[in-house]
């Protein structure tokens, strides 16, 4: 059974809108030094060219959240308005900065407010502890959620598995369940304010953590009536092959599941490599649909044409009908059942034949393989679903 998509709030991110029915968005992070302007600027585009919806970069003082407004001001002169997201840590007067220039900003709740203790076993127990705690925490937070609500910025309250306060440590471990309160006491004290514009992120680098800890928020959010939209990624998935199975694995787990409503693949490349990953692992789950999808067996003894070469002219021939399933299948045998979802198929019928298929229906049967993939396109033609390319 394929899930619905959990029913999220629209959260406003400059004009770019995040959650309810919106596309699921695909960000990424710039790796640049933050007070290097016109370095920032450059990586910047060359991920909204590649695809970027929201520039994350990192701010780690004053300075740098000072510098935003040059960034921003300059990517604006340069025609470019993909809304910016400051990642803060640690230090809530940045994050004031930035609030009021960008159109979101991250805090991480184990280490916006919190500080690493060493305090007597048990302390975190006493609920007059805890609470005090949360008290504390209310108050440092309203000057960030009262910049925010003059502004129109958003929040993201994102957890990280491996930076949890101690606070949250002794009471829950460094678990999943953890990683959930974490973000929702930060989320209740927001709804307290009457502040809503939130996205809520559970990040770990181990998957199954990952996945988990997500599962449990949305859980959790229902049971607390909240519906913030959700930032999926694996954190440090590493680079190459490894990062982008790692990425696909989490990420599309809880895409399927009807989880998530924007998403970062995480690797150890330059940030623009990450955005065809992320669209990738959109098309696959069947989220966003940005490209053709293309089905097709690895062929067998019962195969009588060379399907990878095939496959490689119908792809090149029909690659830019986006929302279209194209089926290359080797022989009837399961092809015609294999495909069952595809608009089109091209199926092996015996040496030199071929059969074509509009969704499960029979429509040419034995062509000529050397006119086959000609009249698969005067098919596509005739039914009324063949676009012609922008660069042709």
């Amino acid at each position: 059974m394929i899930s619905s998509r959990f029913p999220t709030r629209v959260v406003n991110i400059g004009t770019v809108p995040l959650g309810g029915h919106h596309p699921i968005r695909v960000q990424s992070m710039t790796n640049t030094d933050t007070l290097d302007t016109n370095a920032t600027v450059a990586q910047a585009i060359r991920m909204i060219d590649a695809g970027c919806e929201y520039v994350r970069i990192a701010v780690p003082g004053i300075m740098e959240a000072e510098n935003l407004r040059n960034i921003k001001n300059e990517l604006h002169k340069r025609g470019y308005k993909a809304p910016l997201i400051a990642d803060v840590h640690f230090n809530p007067n940045i994050a004031e900065i930035a609030a009021a220039i960008v159109e979101k900003v991250r805090i991480n709740p184990g280490n916006y407010v919190d500080k690493k203790r060493k305090l007597d076993p048990g302390y975190w127990m006493l609920d007059k502890n805890y609470s005090r705690e949360l008290e504390e925490i209310a108050k440092r937070i309203a000057p960030l959620v009262s910049i925010c609500k003059e502004h129109g910025t958003a929040i993201r309250i994102g957890t990280n598995h491996g930076s949890l306060s101690d606070r949250i440590m002794e009471r829950y471990g460094d678990t999943p369940d953890g990683m959930v309160e974490s973000a929702l006491e930060f989320a209740r004290i927001c709804k307290g304010f009457a502040f809503h514009e939130l996205v809520l992120g559970m990040k770990a680098s181990n998957v199954r953590v990952m996945i988990a800890a997500n599962r449990l928020l949305v859980e959790r959010m229902k049971e607390e009536q909240m519906n913030y939209p959700i930032h999926l990624g694996i954190t440090e998935a590493g680079s190459g092959e490894d990062g982008r199975i790692k990425s696909a694995i989490g990420i599309g787990s809880l895409l399927a599941d009807g989880i998530g409503d924007t998403i970062r693949v995480s690797i150890t490349e330059d940030p623009e490599n990450e955005i065809p990953v992320a669209y990738e692992i959109l098309q696959a789950t069947g989220v966003r649909i940005t490209k053709t999808e293309f089905i097709s067996c690895p062929s067998c003894g019962r195969t009588l044409f060379n399907i990878q070469d095939v496959l490689g002219k119908v792809k090149t021939r029909t690659g830019h009908l986006k929302g279209l399933k194209i089926a290359v299948m080797g022989c009837i045998v399961n092809g015609p059942g294999e495909m069952a979802d595809a608009d089109y198929g091209y199926v092996g019928a015996g040496k030199g034949k071929v059969m074509l298929y509009k969704r499960q229906e029979l429509v040419k049967k034995n062509v000529n393989e050397a006119i086959a993939l000609e009249e698969l396109i005067r098919l596509i033609k005739d039914s009324g679903d063949w676009q012609e390319r922008r660069d042709a």
